[in-house]
Protein backbone atom coordinates (compact mmCIF):
# COMPACT_ATOMS: atom_id res chain seq x y z
CA UNK A 1 0.00 0.00 0.00
CA UNK A 2 1.53 3.46 -0.77
CA UNK A 3 2.25 6.12 1.55
CA UNK A 4 -0.40 8.20 0.85
CA UNK A 5 -2.87 5.55 0.98
CA UNK A 6 -1.50 5.16 4.27
CA UNK A 7 -1.83 8.31 5.27
CA UNK A 8 -5.15 8.61 3.72
CA UNK A 9 -6.84 5.86 5.53
CA UNK A 10 -5.25 6.80 8.63
CA UNK A 11 -7.04 10.47 8.45
CA UNK A 12 -10.31 8.86 7.46
CA UNK A 13 -10.56 6.34 10.40
CA UNK A 14 -9.79 9.37 12.77
CA UNK A 15 -11.86 11.67 11.15
CA UNK A 16 -14.73 8.66 11.75
CA UNK A 17 -13.58 8.41 15.11
CA UNK A 18 -13.81 12.70 15.53
CA UNK A 19 -17.12 12.78 13.68
CA UNK A 20 -18.63 10.03 16.17
CA UNK A 21 -17.60 12.13 18.90
CA UNK A 22 -18.50 15.72 17.62
CA UNK A 23 -22.36 13.45 16.53
CA UNK A 24 -22.51 12.28 20.57
CA UNK A 25 -21.89 15.59 21.69
CA UNK A 26 -24.74 17.13 19.62
CA UNK A 27 -26.76 14.00 20.40
CA UNK A 28 -26.08 14.33 24.13
CA UNK A 29 -26.74 18.18 23.39
CA UNK A 30 -29.89 17.79 22.14
CA UNK A 31 -30.89 15.48 24.93
CA UNK A 32 -30.35 17.95 27.23
CA UNK A 33 -31.88 20.41 25.17
CA UNK A 34 -34.96 17.86 24.58
CA UNK A 35 -34.57 17.25 28.76
CA UNK A 36 -34.95 20.94 29.40
CA UNK A 37 -37.89 21.44 26.69
CA UNK A 38 -40.03 18.54 28.54
CA UNK A 39 -39.15 20.10 31.55
CA UNK A 40 -40.74 23.64 30.70
CA UNK A 41 -43.29 22.11 29.17
CA UNK A 42 -44.34 20.15 32.23
CA UNK A 43 -43.94 23.17 34.28
CA UNK A 44 -45.85 25.49 31.98
CA UNK A 45 -48.72 22.74 31.43
CA UNK A 46 -48.97 22.58 35.24
CA UNK A 47 -49.25 26.37 35.30
CA UNK A 48 -51.70 26.31 33.16
CA UNK A 49 -53.94 23.46 34.46
CA UNK A 50 -53.73 25.69 37.81
CA UNK A 51 -54.78 28.25 36.33
CA UNK A 52 -57.48 26.94 34.48
CA UNK A 53 -58.51 25.57 37.62
CA UNK A 54 -58.57 28.24 39.80
CA UNK A 55 -60.31 30.34 37.08
CA UNK A 56 -63.07 28.10 36.77
CA UNK A 57 -63.43 27.88 40.10
CA UNK A 58 -63.89 31.40 40.38
CA UNK A 59 -66.18 31.77 37.68
CA UNK A 60 -68.44 29.06 38.80
CA UNK A 61 -68.50 30.67 42.77
CA UNK A 62 -69.38 34.09 40.56
CA UNK A 63 -71.98 32.64 38.46
CA UNK A 64 -73.70 30.86 41.66
CA UNK A 65 -73.38 34.44 43.93
CA UNK A 66 -75.46 35.92 40.56
CA UNK A 67 -78.09 33.56 40.02
CA UNK A 68 -79.19 33.69 43.89
CA UNK A 69 -79.10 37.42 43.72
CA UNK A 70 -81.46 37.00 40.69
CA UNK A 71 -83.44 34.44 42.30
CA UNK A 72 -84.17 36.55 45.14
CA UNK A 73 -83.80 40.47 43.57
CA UNK A 74 -84.56 42.06 40.38
CA UNK A 75 -81.36 43.61 39.75
CA UNK A 76 -79.91 43.38 36.10
CA UNK A 77 -76.14 43.39 34.56
CA UNK A 78 -75.81 46.37 32.22
CA UNK A 79 -73.71 45.85 29.17
CA UNK A 80 -70.58 47.04 30.57
CA UNK A 81 -70.86 43.69 33.49
CA UNK A 82 -71.83 41.26 30.59
CA UNK A 83 -68.95 41.97 28.48
CA UNK A 84 -65.99 41.96 31.34
CA UNK A 85 -68.01 38.06 31.67
CA UNK A 86 -68.01 37.35 28.45
CA UNK A 87 -64.21 38.49 28.20
CA UNK A 88 -63.42 36.43 31.23
CA UNK A 89 -65.11 33.23 29.93
CA UNK A 90 -63.40 33.55 26.17
CA UNK A 91 -60.17 33.81 28.44
CA UNK A 92 -60.57 30.55 30.41
CA UNK A 93 -61.32 29.14 26.46
CA UNK A 94 -57.53 30.91 25.64
CA UNK A 95 -56.10 29.10 28.67
CA UNK A 96 -57.49 25.85 27.91
CA UNK A 97 -55.94 26.08 24.05
CA UNK A 98 -52.87 26.84 25.35
CA UNK A 99 -52.48 24.02 27.11
CA UNK A 100 -53.57 21.79 24.44
CA UNK A 101 -50.85 23.72 22.94
CA UNK A 102 -47.76 22.24 25.10
CA UNK A 103 -49.30 18.79 25.72
CA UNK A 104 -48.09 15.64 23.93
CA UNK A 105 -49.09 13.36 21.06
CA UNK A 106 -49.40 10.78 23.78
CA UNK A 107 -52.15 13.39 26.15
CA UNK A 108 -53.89 14.19 23.07
CA UNK A 109 -56.73 12.24 24.44
CA UNK A 110 -57.36 13.63 28.01
CA UNK A 111 -56.61 16.83 26.41
CA UNK A 112 -59.86 16.38 23.85
CA UNK A 113 -62.16 15.08 26.44
CA UNK A 114 -61.05 18.09 28.97
CA UNK A 115 -62.16 20.60 26.06
CA UNK A 116 -65.12 19.21 25.18
CA UNK A 117 -66.36 18.92 28.57
CA UNK A 118 -65.08 22.65 29.10
CA UNK A 119 -66.57 23.49 26.02
CA UNK A 120 -70.30 22.48 27.16
CA UNK A 121 -69.60 23.99 30.74
CA UNK A 122 -68.25 27.48 28.86
CA UNK A 123 -71.36 27.45 26.25
CA UNK A 124 -73.57 26.68 29.32
CA UNK A 125 -72.00 29.97 31.44
CA UNK A 126 -72.07 31.52 27.92
CA UNK A 127 -75.81 31.35 27.74
CA UNK A 128 -76.48 32.11 31.05
CA UNK A 129 -75.34 35.50 30.86
CA UNK A 130 -76.81 36.04 27.29
CA UNK A 131 -80.13 35.35 29.80
CA UNK A 132 -79.64 36.86 33.25
CA UNK A 133 -81.44 40.01 31.81
CA UNK A 134 -84.45 37.67 30.46
CA UNK A 135 -87.27 37.10 33.23
CA UNK A 136 -88.74 34.03 31.41
CA UNK A 137 -84.87 32.66 31.39
CA UNK A 138 -84.53 29.65 33.77
CA UNK A 139 -80.96 28.76 35.11
CA UNK A 140 -79.95 25.50 34.93
CA UNK A 141 -75.99 26.43 36.62
CA UNK A 142 -76.81 24.41 40.22
CA UNK A 143 -75.93 21.49 37.96
CA UNK A 144 -72.84 20.22 39.17
CA UNK A 145 -72.37 17.93 36.83
CA UNK A 146 -70.54 19.98 34.19
CA UNK A 147 -67.95 21.86 36.22
CA UNK A 148 -67.45 18.16 37.84
CA UNK A 149 -66.39 16.63 34.51
CA UNK A 150 -64.64 19.47 33.50
CA UNK A 151 -62.54 18.90 36.51
CA UNK A 152 -62.13 15.83 36.59
CA UNK A 153 -60.66 15.76 33.19
CA UNK A 154 -58.32 18.73 33.97
CA UNK A 155 -56.58 16.68 36.65
CA UNK A 156 -57.08 13.29 34.42
CA UNK A 157 -54.82 15.35 31.66
CA UNK A 158 -52.30 17.12 34.04
CA UNK A 159 -51.29 13.56 36.03
CA UNK A 160 -50.83 11.98 32.47
CA UNK A 161 -48.65 15.22 31.58
CA UNK A 162 -47.00 14.65 35.00
CA UNK A 163 -46.21 10.94 34.65
CA UNK A 164 -44.81 11.34 30.63
CA UNK A 165 -42.75 14.32 31.90
CA UNK A 166 -41.29 11.67 34.62
CA UNK A 167 -40.75 8.68 31.85
CA UNK A 168 -39.24 11.00 29.32
CA UNK A 169 -36.95 12.69 31.81
CA UNK A 170 -35.85 9.22 32.91
CA UNK A 171 -35.40 7.86 29.25
CA UNK A 172 -33.15 11.21 28.18
CA UNK A 173 -31.34 10.96 31.25
CA UNK A 174 -30.05 7.60 29.84
CA UNK A 175 -29.19 8.94 26.24
CA UNK A 176 -26.76 11.82 27.98
CA UNK A 177 -25.25 9.30 30.29
CA UNK A 178 -25.14 6.83 27.26
CA UNK A 179 -23.78 9.96 24.96
CA UNK A 180 -21.13 10.63 27.91
CA UNK A 181 -19.41 7.44 27.91
CA UNK A 182 -19.75 7.11 23.86
CA UNK A 183 -17.30 10.45 23.81
CA UNK A 184 -15.06 9.44 26.81
CA UNK A 185 -14.72 5.72 24.94
CA UNK A 186 -14.46 7.87 21.49
CA UNK A 187 -11.64 9.94 22.51
CA UNK A 188 -9.94 7.23 24.68
CA UNK A 189 -10.49 4.92 21.22
CA UNK A 190 -8.74 8.22 19.18
CA UNK A 191 -5.95 8.73 20.94
CA UNK A 192 -5.17 5.32 20.70
CA UNK A 193 -5.35 4.68 17.11
CA UNK A 194 -3.59 8.59 16.16
CA UNK A 195 -0.76 6.48 18.48
CA UNK A 196 -0.88 3.13 16.55
CA UNK A 197 -0.83 4.58 13.11
CA UNK A 198 1.41 7.33 13.55
CA UNK A 199 3.86 4.30 15.11
CA UNK A 200 3.35 2.42 11.95
CA UNK A 201 3.74 5.15 9.67
CA UNK A 202 7.21 6.61 10.95
CA UNK A 203 8.29 3.17 11.01
CA UNK A 204 7.32 2.31 7.91
CA UNK A 205 8.40 5.56 6.12
CA UNK A 206 11.96 5.85 8.25
CA UNK A 207 12.61 2.76 6.50
CA UNK A 208 11.78 3.48 3.19
CA UNK A 209 13.70 6.63 3.11
CA UNK A 210 16.94 5.14 4.32
CA UNK A 211 16.42 2.75 1.71
CA UNK A 212 16.30 6.14 -0.81
CA UNK A 213 19.28 7.42 1.15
CA UNK A 214 21.43 4.50 0.36
CA UNK A 215 20.57 4.56 -3.15
CA UNK A 216 21.26 8.33 -3.73
CA UNK A 217 24.63 7.64 -1.95
CA UNK A 218 25.64 4.87 -4.21
CA UNK A 219 24.28 6.94 -6.98
CA UNK A 220 25.58 9.65 -6.22
CA UNK A 221 29.00 7.67 -5.79
CA UNK A 222 28.75 7.02 -9.17
CA UNK A 223 27.64 3.64 -9.53
CA UNK A 224 24.57 4.36 -11.79
CA UNK A 225 23.68 0.86 -12.47
CA UNK A 226 22.18 0.37 -8.55
CA UNK A 227 18.73 0.45 -8.26
CA UNK A 228 16.39 1.00 -5.45
CA UNK A 229 14.21 -2.20 -5.64
CA UNK A 230 13.30 -2.46 -2.26
CA UNK A 231 10.77 -0.32 -1.07
CA UNK A 232 7.36 -2.28 -0.45
CA UNK A 233 5.29 0.73 -1.54
CA UNK A 234 3.47 1.64 -5.31
CA UNK A 235 2.54 5.12 -4.08
CA UNK A 236 4.57 8.28 -3.61
CA UNK A 237 7.80 6.47 -2.17
CA UNK A 238 7.79 4.08 -5.08
CA UNK A 239 7.77 6.81 -7.85
CA UNK A 240 10.20 8.63 -5.91
CA UNK A 241 12.51 5.03 -6.32
CA UNK A 242 10.97 4.70 -9.65
CA UNK A 243 12.53 8.72 -10.12
CA UNK A 244 15.62 8.28 -8.79
CA UNK A 245 16.59 5.07 -11.06
CA UNK A 246 14.95 6.89 -14.34
CA UNK A 247 17.41 9.30 -13.36
CA UNK A 248 20.33 6.93 -13.26
CA UNK A 249 19.73 5.80 -16.49
CA UNK A 250 19.10 9.43 -17.99
CA UNK A 251 22.32 10.08 -16.47
CA UNK A 252 24.34 7.09 -17.89
CA UNK A 253 22.28 8.03 -21.30
CA UNK A 254 23.51 11.56 -21.12
CA UNK A 255 26.78 10.47 -20.24
CA UNK A 256 26.30 8.26 -23.51
CA UNK A 257 25.22 11.59 -25.15
CA UNK A 258 28.48 13.02 -24.27
CA UNK A 259 30.84 11.09 -25.56
CA UNK A 260 29.03 10.33 -28.53
CA UNK A 261 28.34 14.76 -29.05
CA UNK A 262 32.39 13.91 -28.35
CA UNK A 263 33.02 11.82 -31.03
CA UNK A 264 30.51 14.02 -33.25
CA UNK A 265 32.48 17.28 -32.75
CA UNK A 266 35.79 14.83 -34.00
CA UNK A 267 34.27 13.78 -37.11
CA UNK A 268 32.94 17.83 -37.48
CA UNK A 269 36.71 18.79 -37.16
CA UNK A 270 37.71 16.21 -38.99
CA UNK A 271 34.86 17.32 -41.92
CA UNK A 272 35.67 20.82 -41.25
CA UNK A 273 39.85 19.85 -41.50
CA UNK A 274 39.15 18.06 -44.79
CA UNK A 275 36.62 21.11 -45.58
CA UNK A 276 39.27 23.45 -45.70
CA UNK A 277 41.92 21.21 -47.26
CA UNK A 278 39.34 21.02 -50.35
CA UNK A 279 38.59 24.66 -49.93
CA UNK A 280 42.39 25.44 -50.40
CA UNK A 281 42.72 23.17 -53.01
CA UNK A 282 39.50 24.79 -54.84
CA UNK A 283 40.63 27.76 -54.26
CA UNK A 284 44.18 26.81 -55.46
CA UNK A 285 43.58 25.19 -58.70
CA UNK A 286 42.25 28.59 -60.08
CA UNK A 287 44.45 31.40 -58.51
CA UNK A 288 47.36 28.56 -60.10
CA UNK A 289 45.68 29.23 -63.49
CA UNK A 290 45.09 32.88 -63.19
CA UNK A 291 48.82 33.33 -61.85
CA UNK A 292 50.56 31.05 -64.61
CA UNK A 293 48.40 32.30 -67.50
CA UNK A 294 49.40 35.89 -66.40
CA UNK A 295 52.65 35.33 -66.11
CA UNK A 296 52.61 33.54 -69.58
CA UNK A 297 50.89 36.44 -70.86
CA UNK A 298 53.07 39.24 -69.55
CA UNK A 299 56.52 37.21 -70.81
CA UNK A 300 54.78 37.32 -74.39
CA UNK A 301 54.08 40.78 -74.00
CA UNK A 302 57.80 41.41 -72.88
CA UNK A 303 59.03 39.62 -75.99
CA UNK A 304 59.32 41.85 -78.93
CA UNK A 305 58.21 39.07 -81.81
CA UNK A 306 54.49 39.38 -82.74
CA UNK A 307 51.55 38.06 -80.63
CA UNK A 308 49.57 35.31 -81.50
CA UNK A 309 46.54 36.90 -80.53
CA UNK A 310 44.01 33.95 -81.07
CA UNK A 311 46.35 32.02 -78.73
CA UNK A 312 46.43 34.96 -76.42
CA UNK A 313 42.48 35.46 -76.37
CA UNK A 314 42.17 31.53 -75.37
CA UNK A 315 44.73 32.19 -72.31
CA UNK A 316 42.71 35.65 -71.55
CA UNK A 317 39.42 33.50 -71.28
CA UNK A 318 41.42 30.75 -68.99
CA UNK A 319 42.11 33.57 -67.08
CA UNK A 320 38.59 35.11 -66.79
CA UNK A 321 37.13 31.44 -66.18
CA UNK A 322 39.19 30.47 -63.62
CA UNK A 323 38.33 34.11 -61.42
CA UNK A 324 34.79 33.46 -62.23
CA UNK A 325 35.60 29.91 -60.76
CA UNK A 326 37.00 31.52 -58.00
CA UNK A 327 34.31 34.13 -57.21
CA UNK A 328 31.84 31.40 -57.30
CA UNK A 329 33.84 29.35 -54.54
CA UNK A 330 34.06 32.79 -52.86
CA UNK A 331 30.21 33.53 -53.19
CA UNK A 332 29.66 30.10 -51.55
CA UNK A 333 31.22 30.57 -48.60
CA UNK A 334 30.50 33.99 -47.96
CA UNK A 335 26.42 32.85 -48.67
CA UNK A 336 26.42 30.26 -46.11
CA UNK A 337 28.15 32.63 -43.60
CA UNK A 338 25.08 34.63 -44.25
CA UNK A 339 22.42 32.02 -43.74
CA UNK A 340 24.54 30.84 -40.59
CA UNK A 341 24.43 34.24 -39.07
CA UNK A 342 20.78 34.78 -39.90
CA UNK A 343 22.38 37.68 -42.34
CA UNK A 344 20.77 36.33 -45.60
CA UNK A 345 17.78 38.19 -46.82
CA UNK A 346 15.15 37.92 -49.16
CA UNK A 347 14.55 40.13 -52.53
CA UNK A 348 11.62 39.09 -53.60
CA UNK A 349 9.62 40.25 -57.13
CA UNK A 350 7.56 38.26 -59.87
CA UNK A 351 9.24 36.20 -62.21
CA UNK A 352 8.75 33.58 -64.57
CA UNK A 353 10.45 30.58 -63.47
CA UNK A 354 10.54 28.72 -67.20
CA UNK A 355 12.84 31.66 -68.05
CA UNK A 356 15.04 31.26 -65.71
CA UNK A 357 15.74 27.33 -65.53
CA UNK A 358 16.20 28.01 -68.95
CA UNK A 359 19.20 30.87 -68.44
CA UNK A 360 20.43 27.59 -65.73
CA UNK A 361 20.36 25.35 -68.70
CA UNK A 362 22.24 27.55 -71.10
CA UNK A 363 24.84 28.38 -68.23
CA UNK A 364 25.91 24.52 -67.97
CA UNK A 365 26.38 23.51 -71.37
CA UNK A 366 30.05 23.80 -71.54
CA UNK A 367 29.90 21.44 -68.78
CA UNK A 368 27.47 19.15 -70.84
CA UNK A 369 29.56 18.53 -73.83
CA UNK A 370 32.75 18.08 -71.18
CA UNK A 371 30.76 15.01 -69.42
CA UNK A 372 28.80 13.88 -73.26
CA UNK A 373 25.52 14.33 -70.91
CA UNK A 374 21.99 15.20 -72.64
CA UNK A 375 20.15 17.72 -71.34
CA UNK A 376 16.20 17.27 -71.37
CA UNK A 377 13.85 20.09 -70.39
CA UNK A 378 9.92 20.38 -71.85
CA UNK A 379 8.39 23.85 -72.62
CA UNK A 380 8.60 25.60 -69.34
CA UNK A 381 6.20 28.53 -70.19
CA UNK A 382 3.20 27.11 -68.82
CA UNK A 383 4.69 27.56 -65.53
CA UNK A 384 3.07 29.64 -62.91
CA UNK A 385 4.49 33.16 -61.98
CA UNK A 386 6.23 33.30 -58.77
CA UNK A 387 6.84 36.06 -56.59
CA UNK A 388 10.16 34.71 -54.78
CA UNK A 389 13.80 36.04 -55.00
CA UNK A 390 14.69 35.68 -58.66
CA UNK A 391 18.46 35.28 -58.04
CA UNK A 392 18.43 32.69 -55.27
CA UNK A 393 15.99 30.55 -57.59
CA UNK A 394 18.25 30.44 -60.70
CA UNK A 395 21.55 30.01 -58.39
CA UNK A 396 19.45 27.13 -56.90
CA UNK A 397 18.80 25.18 -60.13
CA UNK A 398 22.23 25.92 -61.90
CA UNK A 399 23.82 24.35 -58.70
CA UNK A 400 21.23 21.46 -59.05
CA UNK A 401 22.00 20.84 -62.99
CA UNK A 402 26.01 21.62 -62.58
CA UNK A 403 25.84 19.15 -59.60
CA UNK A 404 23.79 16.44 -61.86
CA UNK A 405 25.97 17.46 -65.10
CA UNK A 406 29.60 16.67 -62.85
CA UNK A 407 28.22 12.80 -61.39
CA UNK A 408 27.11 12.19 -64.60
CA UNK A 409 29.04 10.80 -67.59
CA UNK A 410 27.66 9.82 -71.38
CA UNK A 411 24.30 10.26 -69.81
CA UNK A 412 20.64 12.21 -69.19
CA UNK A 413 19.71 15.06 -67.39
CA UNK A 414 16.21 16.24 -67.19
CA UNK A 415 14.12 19.42 -65.60
CA UNK A 416 10.80 17.71 -64.88
CA UNK A 417 8.37 20.57 -63.83
CA UNK A 418 4.53 20.65 -62.27
CA UNK A 419 1.98 21.91 -60.47
CA UNK A 420 1.65 19.09 -57.87
CA UNK A 421 -2.59 18.47 -57.62
CA UNK A 422 -1.35 17.54 -53.37
CA UNK A 423 -0.51 20.97 -53.27
CA UNK A 424 -2.16 23.73 -54.51
CA UNK A 425 -0.65 26.88 -54.67
CA UNK A 426 2.74 25.42 -55.40
CA UNK A 427 4.95 24.28 -58.09
CA UNK A 428 7.60 21.39 -57.60
CA UNK A 429 10.66 21.24 -59.65
CA UNK A 430 12.69 18.06 -60.13
CA UNK A 431 16.18 17.12 -61.43
CA UNK A 432 16.65 14.17 -62.17
CA UNK A 433 19.99 12.76 -63.50
CA UNK A 434 21.57 9.07 -64.34
CA UNK A 435 24.99 9.42 -62.66
CA UNK A 436 25.86 7.54 -60.09
CA UNK A 437 23.62 7.71 -57.32
CA UNK A 438 24.07 7.50 -53.80
CA UNK A 439 23.02 5.21 -50.56
CA UNK A 440 20.69 5.64 -48.16
CA UNK A 441 23.57 6.73 -45.41
CA UNK A 442 24.98 9.37 -48.15
CA UNK A 443 21.50 10.48 -49.11
CA UNK A 444 21.28 11.61 -45.30
CA UNK A 445 24.26 14.26 -45.45
CA UNK A 446 24.70 15.46 -48.58
CA UNK A 447 22.68 18.43 -47.37
CA UNK A 448 24.69 19.05 -44.72
CA UNK A 449 27.83 21.57 -45.05
CA UNK A 450 31.13 20.95 -44.90
CA UNK A 451 30.48 17.40 -45.74
CA UNK A 452 30.33 15.49 -49.46
CA UNK A 453 28.74 11.84 -49.23
CA UNK A 454 32.35 10.07 -49.59
CA UNK A 455 35.70 11.46 -48.85
CA UNK A 456 36.89 10.35 -52.06
CA UNK A 457 34.42 12.38 -53.53
CA UNK A 458 36.11 15.79 -53.62
CA UNK A 459 39.33 14.02 -54.84
CA UNK A 460 37.40 12.80 -57.94
CA UNK A 461 34.99 15.12 -58.63
CA UNK A 462 36.02 18.24 -57.06
CA UNK A 463 34.10 20.54 -55.33
CA UNK A 464 33.64 22.07 -51.53
CA UNK A 465 30.49 20.52 -50.06
CA UNK A 466 28.64 23.45 -50.15
CA UNK A 467 26.73 23.62 -52.84
CA UNK A 468 23.36 21.21 -51.73
CA UNK A 469 23.84 22.65 -48.49
CA UNK A 470 23.15 26.38 -49.78
CA UNK A 471 20.31 24.94 -51.87
CA UNK A 472 18.60 23.68 -48.89
CA UNK A 473 19.41 26.97 -47.17
CA UNK A 474 17.75 28.91 -49.81
CA UNK A 475 14.75 26.53 -50.73
CA UNK A 476 13.60 27.07 -47.07
CA UNK A 477 14.09 30.95 -46.81
CA UNK A 478 11.80 31.25 -50.04
CA UNK A 479 9.58 29.16 -48.34
CA UNK A 480 9.78 25.80 -49.91
CA UNK A 481 11.56 22.81 -49.45
CA UNK A 482 14.31 20.29 -51.15
CA UNK A 483 14.37 16.89 -51.06
CA UNK A 484 16.15 13.76 -52.65
CA UNK A 485 15.88 10.07 -53.99
CA UNK A 486 18.24 8.33 -55.19
CA UNK A 487 19.76 4.78 -55.77
CA UNK A 488 23.58 3.39 -56.53
CA UNK A 489 24.34 3.68 -60.01
CA UNK A 490 21.09 4.09 -60.74
CA UNK A 491 21.19 7.94 -60.70
CA UNK A 492 19.62 10.99 -58.57
CA UNK A 493 16.63 13.15 -58.71
CA UNK A 494 16.46 16.06 -56.28
CA UNK A 495 12.98 17.93 -56.00
CA UNK A 496 12.27 21.46 -55.26
CA UNK A 497 8.70 22.65 -53.69
CA UNK A 498 8.35 26.27 -53.46
CA UNK A 499 4.60 28.34 -53.31
CA UNK A 500 3.13 30.12 -56.06
CA UNK A 501 1.08 31.73 -54.31
CA UNK A 502 2.73 34.74 -52.85
CA UNK A 503 0.62 35.10 -49.38
CA UNK A 504 2.03 31.34 -49.09
CA UNK A 505 5.50 32.74 -49.78
CA UNK A 506 5.26 35.32 -47.07
CA UNK A 507 3.49 33.35 -44.84
CA UNK A 508 5.98 30.24 -44.83
CA UNK A 509 9.36 32.20 -45.60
Amino acid sequence: MSLRRRLTLSLVTILILFSINVGTHFWGSFARNESMEAYRNSVTAAQLSTQVEQLLNDKRQTILVLDTIRDNTDDQLDEEELRQAREQLESIRLRIRELGVVSHDVTRLHFDRLQESSQLLLDQWLGFYDGYNSPSYQSDVNDPVPYLQTSEHLKELEQRQAFIAVQRANIIDRTIALTDRITVIGFIASIFLTATLGFFLVRYTNRSLKHLKRGTERIGSGDLSYRIDNIDDSGELGDLAAAFNEMSDKLRNAMYDVSKARDSADEANAAKSIFLANVSHELRTPLNAIIGYSEMLHDELSDERELDRAQFQQDLEKIIRSGRQLLNLINDILDLSKIETGKMMLHCETFQPGDLLEQACDAITPQLRERNNQLHSPDLSGLPTLYNDASKFRQVFTNLLSNACKFTENGHINVIAREPPEHPGWVEIAVQDTGIGMTEAQQKLVFEAFVQAESSTSANYGGTGLGLAICRDYCELMGGSIRVSSEPGAGSTFTVLLPSDPELTLEAA
